[in-house]
């Protein structure tokens, strides 16, 4: 106990030691208690980098549907899609699927 008085005492007689502490404990403050502190502003900006990437996901998605869309304004191609994704038929039609076994079975 004595010698934490006399630290202090000692730490009390340096010049500066005061502007020191109180540089030491704003750093500590900023660096991790504050709303904006550097643990927060990481977190941000990972966010940010999955929101970049999902969004180039998904304008490319957008690209790839205008294609589609832009096929399907002529009826045959529209024909084709029907058949092939939502096996629709014709009157009087009847239709066969084929289902191949995978090669690795």
């Amino acid at each position: 106990m004595k010698l934490l008085k006399k630290l202090i005492d000692y730490l009390k007689n340096i010049p500066g030691i005061s502007y020191i502490f109180i540089i030491i404990v704003f750093i500590i403050w900023m660096m991790f208690l504050d709303t904006h502190s550097l643990i927060i502003h990481n977190e941000l900006s990972n966010e940010i980098n999955q929101l970049k990437a999902q969004k180039k996901e998904l304008e490319k998605n957008i690209k790839g549907d205008k294609k589609i869309l832009e096929s399907l304004k002529n009826p045959d191609s529209l024909e084709v899609f029907g058949r092939t994704n939502y096996n629709l038929k014709k009157e009087n039609e009847t239709i066969y699927l084929i289902e191949y076994k995978d090669s690795l079975d």
